[in-house]
């Protein structure tokens, strides 16, 4: 029995708040059960220098945790002191979303997305994913709002969880509880059709199989299927027609068609 008496495969309780704050051009609350994170997506009008010229975007992250996430305080961050698992998570994020973007459409601008965790109980660096496609979604949408784009320059959804095992069972999305105990602990980030985008996984003792692996893969796309329907929830049904739209153009001039 789970500490929160879910069931193997269960996911915590989601929920995805779109619009939460005023000033960026898109925002989301996520909480995955007692895990919570703020992200925001900020447009600019420039792009790095290695960028420069080519008439293409970028999409970049930035991670924190605040100083009262945790049962004890941590030293809060600045740009002039990240501490390297708050590096490694920002670059993990970054990675992700630019893998479901298409730069060409972007034009010569930027999106900083910068996730906050506000408290934080296992899971905050794929909440941090999964928050952050929406977010961007609604960054994206804002663009076409005001002719900067003709269509959304999105690929694909895209979401994450983690898995584990803990004491022999093998657990879906697990709560720093059971991220504690686990043997094995992997993050993996998916795109709506499917395709593994990053897996991050440590067997903190012994080893795993392949066998073991794929039945992990197999209860993560369950999850993220789950989670991709809680993003198009809270984004609304006119956002997801424009992106099924983009997603359906995106595959066609993959196929060349």
């Amino acid at each position: 029995m789970r500490p929160d008496k879910r069931e193997a495969g269960e996911l915590r309780p989601v929920q995805i708040t779109c619009s939460y704050l005023k000033y960026p051009e898109g925002s989301a609350l996520i909480t995955m059960g007692d895990t919570m994170v703020l992200c925001t997506a900020t447009l600019e009008e420039n792009v790095p220098p290695f960028r420069k010229g080519c008439g293409e975007g970028w999409v970049t992250a930035e991670y924190a945790m605040l100083p009262r996430s945790t049962e004890i305080r941590s030293a809060r961050e600045t740009r002039s002191r990240v501490n390297a698992r708050s590096l490694e998570i920002q670059r993990l994020i970054g990675r992700s979303l630019r893998s479901v973007v298409d730069f060409s459409a972007m034009g010569e601008r930027t999106i900083w997305l910068d996730c906050d965790v506000i408290q934080a109980d296992g899971g905050t660096r794929t909440a941090a994913v999964t928050g952050s496609f929406v977010a961007l979604a609604e960054a994206f949408l804002y663009m076409k709002e005001q002719g900067m784009v003709e269509a959304l320059p999105l690929k694909d959804y895209l979401a994450a969880v983690s898995v584990g095992l803990v004491n022999g069972a093998s657990l879906l999305d697990l709560s720093y509880q059971e991220d504690a105990a686990a043997s094995v602990d992997l993050n993996v980030v998916m795109n709506g059709s499917g395709g593994i985008v990053e897996i991050q996984g440590t067997a903190e003792s012994g080893s795993f199989n392949r066998e073991q692996l794929n039945l992990w893969l197999d209860l993560a796309a369950g999850g993220i299927e789950r989670l991709i329907a809680k993003q198009r929830q809270a984004l609304g049904e006119e956002a997801v027609q424009l992106i099924d739209s983009a997603r359906r153009e995106a595959a066609s001039r993959e196929m060349g068609c």
